[in-house]
């Protein structure tokens, strides 16, 4: 474990290589079967109801109608969620094909919003819990094989998959801090 700036760092995110691989996983990290959806924060739940309406460009009437009569996210104050349907899917996956996307990141990309996503979803496989302070670790799932697979090949290690999510996280210093502690110490061992 390393501490870059009160955050405790989990060096398998710095060892590890992944690199997702969504034809072969379907976009799984979408729909694992559970009663909760991605974890959100507080403070993003009015940055996704500003994006409702595009997101419902791309949703199915069941997801939009789920939306309509549930809303989008469950819970308490922090431990909030997005909403589940059928204990499976993410009340904010659209299908491409067999792939399962996110509405919400598809609008962003399309340009009709500034949200992305849920940072818990920008940051995956990261999961971020709090023991007096931020502790990042990287969360194993059998689903996610394949990126491990393909981390391998490109040689890709998890800090660098999800640098985008890291920085909106932490900062680019911070990022900085931690790109070059693992540059020095982790690829001597």
């Amino acid at each position: 474990m390393i501490l870059i700036d009160k955050i405790l760092v989990n060096e398998e995110i710095l060892e590890t290589n992944f690199h997702c691989d969504v034809k072969q996983c379907e976009g799984a990290c979408c729909t694992f079967k559970s009663e909760f959806g991605a974890p959100i924060i507080e403070a993003e739940i009015p940055l996704i109801e500003e994006m409702l309406p595009v997101a419902f460009e791309y949703l199915t009437k069941k997801s939009i109608n789920v939306i309509k009569s549930k809303g989008f996210y469950e819970g308490t104050p922090d431990n909030y969620s997005t909403v589940c349907i059928d204990a499976k899917d993410c009340v904010f996956v659209y299908y491409e094909g067999l792939i399962a996307k996110c509405a919400l990141e598809r609008a962003y990309f399309d340009g009709k919003g500034k949200f992305r996503k849920p940072l818990s979803c920008h940051l995956f496989p990261i999961r971020v819990s709090d023991f007096g302070g931020e502790y990042i670790f990287y969360s194993q799932f059998s689903e996610c094989t394949p990126a491990l697979k393909l981390g391998d090949r490109k040689g890709t290690k998890i800090y660098q998959f999800v640098k985008d999510g890291l920085i909106r996280a932490y900062g680019e210093d911070w990022y900085e801090i931690l790109d070059t502690y693992a540059q020095t110490h982790i690829q001597e061992k």
